[in-house]
C-alpha cells in the first residue's frame, strides 16, 4: 500500500478555505493528453486525498469514443487501480470557475511506485537522467489551435470562427470579431500559465498563444493545463477549440513547436559558444545530432494520430525531412538567431494533438542520447527544404512512426519500456479501428460510378 507525504495537506486545505475555494479539481494527463480527474470538496481534502485517489488503470486505455483498449495490466489483469496524489505546488485557482482550484496529480501504482504509463512520470524519468549529467533542460512551448462555432449548414456541424482570408499575424477584431482570443489571453494570464502573447495564425479561425520558457516539467504542466483551459473557455462561449492536427482539407494544420535549451547546475547556458562558427556549443550540436538520429521514433509521439500525417508535405511549413538549419523555418530543427543565454533550438516536428508531457519527454530523450553518445549532426540545411534528395524523409504514416518507435531500443530504454508498450498497443488499436471505418471520402469517390 502506498504511503505519501501528507504533511502539506492540512496547510493547503487551510489556505484554500481562506481563499474561498471549496472544490479542488485533481487532474492528470492520460495517454492522449486529456485531463482526467475528480472534484474533491475542500472541507474533506486532506482525508480524501491522503492515501491517493483511486482510478481504474485502464484510463490509459480509454479511447476518445469511449472504448477500452486491453493494455498490459488492464482488462487482462481484472481492471486494477492506480492512485493519484496531488502535487501541491501546482495548485491554481481557476479564474473562470469561482470557488474551484485545479491541482495536478502524480499517478502511482497501489504499492507507491510511479505509474510507468503516466505521461508526467515518463517526463520526470527523463529529466532525472539529465540530472545525472549535471544538466537542466529548459523548454518553451508554442501551440496553435482552431476555434469553431456551430453551423447547421456545415457537414460536421461546425464552421471556422471569424472566417476570412489573409489574417495571419493580425490582432483585434479583424480576425477575432468577438474578442475570443483577447478574453482567453487575459483569463489564461490569471491562471498561472505564464502566457505572454497571442495572435491570429495563418488560417481562418486559427490562433496561437505563446507560453514562457521554464524547466521541462513545469513547461509541460503549463502546456497540458493550457490545452484543457482553452477548450473550457471556448465551451463557455458556445464554441469548440480543437488542437486536432489538420481539421480541414482547405486550410493548414496546427503545430506544437518546442524551444529547447540546457543549463548547467551552476547556471551556465550550455548551448552557447561565441567562439564556434555558428555560435553553438558542442553540447548543442550533440543534442541536435540525437534529435535527428531518433527523429523517426519521435514522430510517433509528436505526431500521434492518423490525422497528424495529413499536415505534412512540401510547402506546408510543417517539416517533411529530417534536417536542421540556422534560422530556417523549413527545417525540422530550427536554430533561432539569438545567442548567449537565449541560445536554443526549436523542434518544429510536433503537431498540436501531441501530449505535452510525451512530446517534451521524447525530445529530451533524443537530446540526452545525442549528448551521451556524442552524435554529430549532418551539415545544416541551406535554402528552402522539402527536397528528399538532400535529407531522409520522416515517416509518412502513423503506422510507420510506431514501427520506428518500436525499433528504437535506445529511445525506448530512456522513456521506459512499459510506457512504450502501452502506447504502441493503444495507437495500433486506433489504426485498426480506422482501417475498418468507411469515410465520407470513400462514399463520395465510389458510390456513383462504381
Amino acid at each position: 500500500m502506498a504511503h505519501f507525504d501528507t504533511s502539506g495537506l492540512a496547510p493547503a486545505q487551510a489556505d484554500l478555505e481562506a481563499q474561498g475555494i471549496d472544490v479542488v479539481r485533481l487532474g492528470y494527463s492520460d495517454i492522449i493528453g486529456t485531463d482526467r480527474g475528480r472534484d474533491v470538496l475542500v472541507n474533506r481534502f486532506g482525508r480524501t486525498v491522503g492515501g491517493g485517489v483511486a482510478f481504474c488503470r485502464s484510463v490509459y486505455g480509454t479511447t476518445p469514443g469511449g472504448g477500452v483498449v486491453d493494455i498490459d495490466g488492464g482488462m487482462n489483469a481484472g481492471l486494477p487501480d492506480v492512485v493519484a496524489f496531488p502535487v501541491l505546488e501546482t495548485m491554481q485557482p481557476v479564474p473562470w470557475e469561482p470557488g474551484v482550484a485545479h491541482c495536478i496529480a502524480d499517478v502511482f501504482n497501489p504499492d507507491g511506485s510511479p505509474s510507468q504509463e503516466s505521461p508526467r512520470q515518463v517526463l520526470k524519468r527523463v529529466v532525472e537522467q539529465f540530472a545525472e549529467l549535471g544538466m537542466s533542460p529548459i523548454c518553451g512551448p508554442e501551440l496553435e489551435f482552431y476555434v469553431l462555432e456551430p453551423n447547421e449548414k456545415a457537414p460536421n456541424g461546425w464552421a471556422r470562427y471569424g472566417e476570412a482570408t489573409g489574417n495571419v499575424y493580425v490582432s483585434g477584431l479583424r480576425g477575432d470579431p468577438e474578442n475570443v482570443l483577447l478574453s482567453s489571453l487575459r483569463q489564461l494570464g490569471d491562471y498561472g500559465l505564464e502566457v505572454v502573447a497571442a495572435n491570429h495564425e495563418f488560417s481562418s479561425g486559427q490562433f496561437e498563444i505563446n507560453l514562457w520558457h521554464s524547466d521541462a516539467l513545469d513547461s509541460a504542466d503549463r502546456a497540458h493545463r493550457f490545452k484543457a483551459a482553452v477548450k473550457e473557455l471556448a465551451r463557455k462561449l458556445g464554441k469548440l477549440a480543437t488542437f486536432m492536427a489538420k481539421p480541414f482539407n482547405d486550410e493548414g494544420g496546427s503545430g506544437f513547436h518546442i524551444h529547447f535549451s540546457m543549463w548547467s547546475d551552476d547556471g551556465a547556458a550550455l548551448f552557447d559558444d561565441p567562439d564556434s562558427a555558428d555560435g553553438l556549443s558542442q553540447v548543442a550540436h550533440w543534442a541536435i545530432g540525437g534529435i535527428l538520429a531518433h527523429a523517426p521514433a519521435l514522430a510517433a509521439l509528436h505526431n500521434p494520430t492518423i490525422n497528424s500525417f495529413k499536415r505534412f508535405g512540401p510547402d506546408t511549413l510543417a517539416p517533411w525531412l529530417i534536417d536542421w538549419g540556422l534560422d530556417n523555418r523549413s527545417a525540422m530543427v530550427r536554430i533561432p538567431p539569438e545567442r548567449g543565454k537565449a541560445s536554443r533550438l526549436e523542434l518544429r516536428l510536433g503537431d498540436a494533438s501531441a501530449n505535452p508531457y510525451l512530446a517534451t519527454a521524447s525530445l529530451l530523450a533524443a537530446a540526452y542520447l545525442g549528448v551521451r553518445d556524442k552524435i554529430e549532426p549532418a551539415e545544416p540545411l541551406v535554402g528552402y527544404g522539402y527536397d528528399p534528395e538532400r535529407s531522409e524523409m520522416l515517416p509518412t504514416t502513423l503506422s510507420a512512426a510506431l514501427d520506428a518507435l518500436e525499433a528504437d531500443t535506445e529511445l525506448r530504454d530512456v522513456l521506459g519500456d512499459v510506457f512504450v508498450k502501452t502506447f504502441l498497443t493503444y495507437k495500433r488499436d486506433e489504426i485498426n479501428r480506422f482501417q475498418s471505418f468507411i469515410t465520407d471520402w470513400e462514399f463520395a469517390e465510389y458510390t456513383y460510378h462504381l
